[in-house]
């Protein structure tokens, strides 16, 4: 007989681990029954055999918990059990309605909802898939009455019914066109909402299986793969698998500094959004910058580009600001019609009302000037902000200007919009000046001397060239995409992207849909094609990220800042190094600015 020696398992555990592999952590929500937090014990094993940690997750309601949880956690498993309330999808329980777990539900769809936000893979099983799909926006049939037995007489680990499987799907790569399985339930999936759609479907028509329509890791199966033994262990590896991959994506954004070099959301700022909170009306909030575990963010001053004969105030919406921000029109002297403003003014109130919100969120936010200013905020646990213009417009014609905004702490100015202005001519534009102006080449020179990086995201081809010819430090293209893939004039040719990185400067992706592709829907995909084609042309020095977000920016799979890691979990899917990201996501486009703001004179 074998004797119990601690050395003994200690020695074999350590001779199989030579390094210190870590293994990701799977939660696993338990069921509550008479004032006891269970889970089936074959979850835990199905898990552990996957190369998973199994934690059992308590039902609990409490919001701070439950986000802790969810910030240590690699991976959630909903399990099965009791039916839910139909209250909670805004329906009336039906007389057929079975037992209800009334302290699971709340807990598991907060839990569904804010592991959602967060980008965890989530595998959801019977009634984990039914909580799936009522926290993110379906509706479930209380009681079925079909001609497939959905009850289950057999063993737990006998199948009883087949499925069918949609193509394309998750589940398709792991078991193929059909598989049979475990089901027994009464409740199911009548409507699986927006954010979800059919994989597999009983033969009576029953939906078995949602997948995320927004190309996240999240699987929910009507059957029972933790009593099927070796045929459910493909879900659990592609669980424990998915967990992996986003244990290394939050390691990566922990250590590097992580830069989107363009949004627009500050145009929004004096319309009463809350930067504080989750706020559905804009893009790039405080909380989504943290569901996103991104660092820094450039937030432009946005300025439209009137046309011949309209004026710059027309564009604008003074009126809305001065009723959300009485002390701001006060101060720039439009409390009351007529309404007007010039750039110069527009630029600055905007840039105040940034600064009046990161003071009132001071212990979690900052304004960043210099590369140094990121990593001092990044230590200190704060995300940062940096400021910039799109258009140079706010220039006002006034050379002097430059120096203003350089003292405000901008860094860059995007020289044009959609329109020629007094500086260039734009992409958009009808050849005004034959590139850029005489105004524009004496705006560069001392931009150069303020330490402003030159944008010519927007400028026409000409215009690119010349201002690549007049600029003394690299230029930078902070939200274009390549014209190899998409045929717009917004998009920057090969050559122009060959004579960018030749000059040492640096072409950030962008997110919106138009210069991803001519038609149908762009998806992350796409997003990442653009990319390789960059990298493939410019090198691995010379490309990024500017999203774009709030300027219409946003695509299926990374649509707001909540999503911003799925850009990482991409990158590594597609291979890219981890030096290679730390450069995309931000240490090219901190290199410009460090030539840019040293050649300050």
């Amino acid at each position: 007989m074998e004797s119990f020696s601690l050395q003994q398992h200690l020695d074999k555990i350590y001779s199989r681990f030579p390094e210190n592999t870590p293994q990701p952590l799977i939660g696993i929500t338990a069921n509550y029954q008479e004032n006891d937090d269970t889970v089936r014990a074959v979850y835990s094993r199905q898990v552990i055999k996957a190369g998973g940690v199994p934690v059992i997750i308590p039902a609990v309601t409490d919001v701070n918990a439950i986000i802790g949880t969810l910030d240590r956690l690699d991976a959630i498993i909903f399990t099965g059990g009791a039916d839910h309330n139909p209250l909670w999808y805004g329906q009336e329980p039906v007389p057929g309605l079975h037992h209800i777990n009334r302290q699971r539900d709340l807990s598991e769809l907060l839990l569904c909802r804010l592991a959602y936000d967060r980008q965890l893979p989530i595998l959801g099983t019977c009634r984990g898939l039914q909580t799936l799909v009522i926290a993110l926006g379906g509706t479930i049939t209380q009681d079925l009455h079909t001609t497939v037995k959905h009850s289950q007489d057999a063993d737990n680990s006998e199948p009883t019914h087949s499925v069918s499987i949609i193509e394309g799907s998750v589940l398709h790569q792991l078991y193929g066109p059909h598989a049979f399985v475990n089901s027994f339930h009464h409740q199911a999936v009548s409507d699986p909402g927006r954010l979800l759609r059919v994989t597999a479907t009983a033969p009576d028509e029953v939906i078995e299986a949602v997948e995320s329509t927004e190309l996240k890791p999240i699987v929910g199966v009507q059957w029972h793969p933790e009593w099927l033994g070796d045929d459910g262990q493909p879900l659990f590896r592609w669980l424990v698998g998915e967990a992996r991959l986003f244990h290394h994506c939050k390691r990566l954004h922990h250590t590097i500094l992580t830069l989107d070099s363009h949004c627009d959301t500050p145009m929004f700022f004096p319309q009463g959004v809350d930067f504080s909170h989750r706020d559905s009306r804009i893009l790039y909030d405080l909380e989504k910058m943290t569901e996103g575990r991104t660092q820094a963010v450039t937030m432009v001053s946005y300025l439209p580009q009137p046309s011949f004969g309209e004026s710059f105030s027309s564009k604008i919406d003074l009126a809305g600001i001065a009723a959300h921000n009485p002390l701001l029109a006060s101060r720039y002297g439009f409390r009351e019609p007529p309404y007007s403003l010039t750039p110069t003014d527009y630029a600055d109130l905007i840039f105040d009302k940034i600064e009046q919100i990161v003071n009132a969120n001071s212990k979690y936010l900052s304004i960043a000037r210099t590369p140094s200013d990121l990593y001092e905020d990044k230590r200190h646990g704060r995300k940062s902000i940096m400021l910039g213009i799109e258009n140079g417009l706010a220039l006002n014609h006034d050379i002097k200007n430059v120096k203003h905004f350089a003292q405000r702490g901008i860094v860059y100015i995007t020289l044009c919009h959609n329109g020629d202005n007094d500086l260039c001519d734009s992409a958009r534009g009808c050849n005004t000046h034959n590139g850029v102006s005489a105004f524009g080449r004496e705006a560069i020179a001392e931009m150069n001397r303020q330490g402003i990086m030159v944008d010519l995201s927007h400028a026409a081809e000409k215009s690119f060239y010349d201002a690549l010819e007049l600029s003394k430090t690299p230029i930078v293209c902070s939200h274009s995409n390549c014209r190899a893939l998409c045929d717009v004039p917004r998009n920057l040719t090969d050559d122009q992207m060959r004579a960018l990185a030749e000059r040492g400067g640096v072409m950030q992706i962008t997110l919106y849909h138009g210069f991803l592709r001519k038609d149908g829907e762009a998806t992350i995909a796409d997003a990442m094609e653009h990319l390789n084609h960059a990298v493939e042309v410019m090198g691995i020095d010379h490309v990024g990220l500017g999203t774009d977000f709030d300027g219409d920016g946003g695509v299926t799979g990374i649509k707001d800042a909540s999503e911003l890691i799925n850009f990482t979990r991409h990158l590594l899917l597609r291979k890219y190094s981890d030096s290679d990201i730390e450069k995309i996501w931000g240490q090219n486009w901190l290199r410009v600015m460090t030539i840019a703001q040293t050649h300050k004179q």
